[in-house]
C-alpha cells in the first residue's frame, strides 16, 4: 500500500454513558476451538520505547501496556527496551536483534531513522512504528517492506475535543483556550489542528466568539517547546499560553502536560487541561482535579493487535490508520466535570462524531496520516 507524497513523518462512549467507547483499533483474531492458527514457538515480540520512557503517562505507556496484554494472552515475555535519551534509539534495536526478536515494535517519529536502517538490515523480521511512516525520502512508500506503520488521524477526535473546549469557555464567560506543543511535527499540529477546527465548528453552530491562542491552523504557525520533556521552556512556554487568559489549555506532547499543570497551579486560576494520547485523567491521578477531558489514541489496542497477528503469522505491512470510525481515535469522559457541562453537550458531541464518520463533516488537517 502506498501513502501519498503529502504524508511525512508522524508522531492521539461519552462518560456515563455517552463517552465514545474505547474499544481499539480493530480486533485482535480470536482463538476458536479447531480453527485458530497457533502460535508461532518462536515468536519473540519486542518494544523499543522512546526517550519518554514507560511511564510518560502517554503512548510509551500505552505502548507498552498493548505489547503486555498481547504477551499475555500469547504466553510469550516479551522483551522491552527503555530508551533513556535519543543516542538509545540504534543499540536498543541493535540488541532487539541480537536476542532473537520477530517482532520489533518501535515507539514514536524519533525512531523512525533507526528503525528504517534496522529493518533494511533484517528483511526476515517483522517491524511496526507509531505515528510515523517510516518515509525517510518522502516519495510515498514506506521505506522497508517490513515495516507497519500505526498512525492515526488524531484530527477528528481533537476537533470535538476543541468543540467541548469552546462551550466549557463560552459558558464561563471567558472565550479563550489555547494550545501549545512539543515538537512541530505532524503527530503533535494533527492535535492542534482538529482542536482549533473544533472550536471554530462551536462558533459557527453557536454564532460565538472564542478565540483559539498558540496555534493558527491556516499558518501552521504557534507555539512550541522544541521537545517533550517537562522542564522550565515547556513550563514557560504553558505560561506564556495561560497569560492570554485562557481557561483551556491543551498541550500536546506527552509529559510536557506536566508542565503545563505546573503553570496552571502557579498562576492560582481555574484553567483546566485536555489531555492526549491517553485517558490523563486516569493515567495520572493527580492531575484528576485539572483534566476537563483527553484526545486519546488507542496505542495499546493497535501493538496488541500487530502483536497477536504476527505471533500466528498473519503479519502484514499494510499502514493502520486509527479513525473515529474504528475507534482507533476517541474522546475520553469528562471525569469531574461531567455534570458541569453545559446542557445538550454530550448530544451534540455524540452528533458530530455521527457526521464525521458518516463523511457529512470532514476534519482536513495538513497533518492527518
Amino acid at each position: 500500500m502506498t501513502i501519498s507524497t503529502t504524508k511525512k513523518l508522524i508522531g492521539a462512549t461519552l462518560a456515563a454513558g455517552v463517552v465514545f467507547a474505547l474499544a481499539g483499533c480493530g480486533q485482535a483474531p480470536e482463538e476458536t476451538e479447531g480453527g485458530a492458527k497457533p502460535v508461532d514457538s518462536d515468536f519473540l515480540p519486542c518494544l523499543v520505547s522512546d526517550a519518554g520512557g514507560w511511564n510518560d503517562k502517554s503512548f510509551n505507556q500505552s505502548a507498552k501496556e498493548g505489547m503486555d496484554s498481547a504477551a499475555e494472552k500469547i504466553g510469550v515475555k516479551p522483551l522491552e527496551f527503555e530508551s533513556a535519551n535519543d543516542n538509545d534509539y540504534a543499540p536498543n534495536l541493535e540488541t532487539a536483534v541480537s536476542e532473537g526478536c520477530t517482532l520489533i515494535v518501535s515507539v514514536g517519529f524519533k525512531l523512525s531513522a533507526a528503525t528504517i536502517e534496522s529493518a533494511t538490515a533484517n528483511p526476515d523480521i517483522n517491524y511496526a512504528i507509531i505515528d510515523d511512516w517510516a518515509d525517510a525520502d518522502f516519495d510515498g512508500k514506506t521505506d522497508a517492506p517490513n515495516i507497519k506503520p500505526l498512525v492515526f488521524d488524531t484530527a477528528q477526535a481533537a476537533y470535538l475535543g476543541g468543540y467541548a473546549s469552546a462551550a466549557w469557555s463560552a459558558q464561563a464567560g471567558v472565550n479563550k483556550v489555547g494550545t501549545f506543543g512539543g515538537m512541530q511535527i505532524p503527530s503533535v499540529a494533527v492535535f492542534m489542528d482538529g482542536f482549533q477546527l473544533g472550536v471554530e465548528k462551536y462558533n459557527e453552530d453557536k454564532s460565538a466568539g472564542v478565540q483559539v491562542f498558540g496555534w493558527d491552523t491556516k499558518t501552521q504557525k504557534g507555539s512550541f517547546t522544541g521537545g517533550f520533556d517537562a522542564n522550565d521552556t515547556a513550563k514557560q512556554t504553558a505560561q506564556g499560553v495561560l497569560d492570554q487568559g485562557v481557561d483551556v489549555i491543551l498541550p500536546v506532547g506527552g509529559p510536557i502536560y506536566q508542565s503545563a499543570a505546573a503553570a496552571i497551579k502557579d498562576s492560582g486560576k481555574d484553567t483546566l487541561l485536555v489531555g492526549v494520547d491517553s485517558d490523563l485523567a486516569v493515567a495520572d491521578p493527580s492531575v484528576a482535579d485539572v483534566t476537563f477531558v483527553s484526545i486519546m489514541k488507542a496505542i495499546d489496542q493497535a501493538v496488541n493487535d500487530v502483536t497477536v497477528a504476527a505471533s500466528k503469522g498473519d503479519f502484514k505491512a499494510e499502514p493502520y490508520i486509527g479513525t473515529l470510525e474504528n475507534e482507533g481515535v476517541k474522546l475520553s469522559g469528562f471525569g469531574e466535570f461531567e455534570g458541569q457541562l453545559p446542557d445538550g453537550l454530550t448530544d451534540e458531541l455524540a452528533e458530530l462524531q455521527k457526521q464525521i464518520i458518516a463523511g457529512d463533516i470532514t476534519v482536513e488537517s495538513p497533518n492527518s496520516p
